[in-house]
């Protein structure tokens, strides 16, 4: 009674054979090589607008800060970072990886120009923060009506 799993039915390849050959004979090392390249990890990011800047929060784990680029040009925001793979002690073999290692870069454009000079970033915790001050020739003025 202890091998009772749930069956997902959307799941198809807990039903494909050669898939459940390739994870019981192949080591994680090279199942991790064999992953789609749709799979490819992105920079998730949340945006938020302000009225005279945007905050843009990304995620980036196990990166340090000397590893992540920022630019701006105009209205277009680049973030570049690398996660770099620590060593493994001599004497150890690998059970299992799942981590992403490499080069990561999400570029986000926004609706206005962005004041390069006054943009501020911090990181902790895994977490860039960025204050983007929006361009005052490029804010949109209320005209009021006389």
């Amino acid at each position: 009674m202890a091998n009772i799993a749930r069956l997902d039915p959307f799941s198809l390849t807990r039903m494909d054979p050669f898939e459940s050959m390739m994870r019981d004979f192949m080591p994680s090392t090279f199942r991790s090589m064999l992953r789609p390249l749709a799979a490819e990890p992105t920079i998730p990011l949340e945006v938020q607008e302000m009225d005279n800047a945007f905050m843009v929060t990304a995620e980036l784990p196990g990166v340090k800060k000397e590893d992540i680029d920022i630019s701006i040009s105009g209205n277009q925001v680049t973030i570049n970072a690398e996660s770099k793979q620590e060593k493994m002690a001599a004497d150890a073999r690998e059970w299992c990886n799942e981590r992403c290692y490499g080069k990561l870069s999400r570029s986000i454009q926004l609706p206005v120009e962005i004041e390069e000079k006054n943009a501020d970033a911090s990181y902790a915790d895994g977490l860039l923060h960025l204050t983007l001050p929006k361009k005052a020739s490029s804010m949109a003025k209320k005209l009021e009506i006389h």
